[in-house]
């Protein structure tokens, strides 16, 4: 039964509500302000008893434990996040320019030594494509086509701080986590790579395959559209692995410019890299547009990839003006920020390609000939 308020004394209810109230507060504070906290004090000296002095030793020993149980704290979290335990810190975003200014001063003769600017002819072949085909590149963009075919064939370094910020980025934009992610894991299948290590997947396109869907990602106005195609790649039936097609889309943007089939817009804005960039969100979409509509799945990517690059080939014109009404007709959102992607867990899509036995053939994978390769 409870009782009265005697000689000053509190209510047992009045106590038990005190107590429920105070233990959740403490529990939410960290262990760092907890550390400092005066009611904690006045509860370890013992309420309206007088303060004693503490040995030294004593409180050089409590000072240690309490740094040890920080420690220990940071690094539970750490693990629960998902980070890398002796990771140095949060890497922060990385736009397209910066990318594109560390490529243009770093030293990349290694790899222009192994570009073919453009695809070898002969005989009526070649006759027929100087007389009927797309106009050359204009020699004042050499320079920057080169470049596009270098990066092409620079592969992802782990050493290097503006490769890992690129891939961060792309892994942030898209699915949008806040933290950096380790740089080997499963985690990269749930963004379309093929296995634990991205760096084998990008020996196809180099690290243009990572700066295009970086400026996807990055553009405001093409941000949404990436956020579609992502979450398209992680339907329940049709799913495909994002990262594994955008970089068969790269591989049609780079046969594209090596054939000479967007040198004519190349000429008329006299740039090589915002081409391609706007040519690579163009074929995606198109991509995007046909997987959707028509309910395509992953059986049908090596079909559907052939169809894309055999119209961006034929119409990059007519390819950029249905990205260009796309973008004009859908308005940007207010919040740009990443979108929780609670339509269809991302283990799911996962799931259903490793147990259905499928496995994705595109661009890639197929027979070329030598004259088709980067």
């Amino acid at each position: 039964m409870e009782s009265e308020t005697m000689n000053g004394r509190m209510k047992n209810s009045d106590i038990a509500e005190t107590q429920s109230s105070f233990l959740p507060a403490m529990k939410a504070l960290p262990i760092s302000a907890v550390k400092q906290n005066t009611v904690l004090q006045t509860l370890v000296g013992g309420a309206g008893e007088p303060e004693k002095e503490c040995d030294r030793e004593d409180m050089l020993r409590a000072q240690e434990e309490w740094e040890a149980l920080e420690t220990l704290q940071t690094g539970l979290h750490s693990e629960k996040s998902g980070l890398l335990g002796d990771f140095p810190g949060q890497t922060s975003l990385i736009s397209f320019n910066e990318a594109l200014q560390y490529f243009q001063t770093a030293d990349m003769s290694e790899y222009k030594k192994k570009i073919q600017p453009a695809v070898r002819r002969s005989g009526l072949s070649l006759i027929s494509h100087l007389l009927f085909g797309p106009p050359r590149l204009s020699k004042e963009l050499h320079a920057e086509r080169d470049l596009v075919l270098a990066i092409a064939q620079c592969p992802l370094d782990s050493s290097q701080q503006v490769h890992i910020r690129v891939l961060q980025t792309i892994y942030k934009r898209l699915t949008g986590a806040r933290f950096d992610c380790p740089l080997y894991g499963s985690h990269w299948e749930q963004l379309g790579f093929q296995g634990l290590d991205p760096s084998t997947d990008l020996r196809a396109a180099g690290l243009l395959g990572l700066m295009h869907p970086l400026y996807m990602a990055m553009e405001p106005k093409t941000l949404p559209l990436a956020h579609d195609i992502f979450r398209l790649s992680q339907h329940h039936t049709q799913n495909f692995p994002f990262c594994i097609m955008s970089i068969n889309i790269t591989r049609i943007c780079l046969q594209a410019l090596r054939e000479e089939r967007v040198s004519k817009e190349c000429n008329r804005r006299q740039q090589v890299f915002a081409v391609l960039n706007d040519f690579y969100v163009a074929t995606f979409y198109h991509l995007y547009h046909i997987w959707k509509t028509q309910n395509k799945t992953i059986s049908d990517s090596g079909f559907v990839l052939k169809e894309v690059e055999s119209f961006a080939k034929r119409n990059p014109k007519e390819l950029l003006r249905q990205l260009d009404n796309y973008l004009q007709e859908r308005p940007l959102p207010k919040d740009l920020s990443p979108e929780i992607w609670d339509q269809q867990p991302i283990e799911s899509s996962n799931q259903n390609r490793s147990n259905g036995n499928i496995c994705f053939t595109g661009v890639c994978e197929q027979q070329v000939q030598e004259d088709r390769l980067i």
